[in-house]
């Protein structure tokens, strides 16, 4: 299960290994929802993650599309940075 972590749009990103599995969604200043990831596949292979621009226009759908893309790939926490975290 993937680990949701919202922190203000401002706060500092986490100190992440090159070996560690990552996903971020930002909000831009124009209000949209960007997200960028990269893992592994089980082959050992890179493989990155770039939001589609029909799933950044609200923050539930870029989260909704980050989290299949984290589950498919085994990463364990998303970290949304965003002015309207709670």
């Amino acid at each position: 299960m993937v680990k949701i972590v919202h922190l203000d749009f401002d706060a500092e990103r986490p100190s992440l290994g090159d070996d560690e599995r990552w996903l971020f969604v930002e909000q831009s200043e124009e209000g949209l929802f960007y997200g960028s990831g990269g893992s592994w596949k089980p082959s050992g292979e890179w493989v990155g993650y770039g939001s589609l621009a029909e799933n950044d226009t609200d923050l539930d759908r870029a989260i909704t599309a980050a989290r299949k893309w984290a589950d498919r790939y085994d990463v364990p926490t998303i970290w949304v940075f965003a002015s309207n975290c709670d």
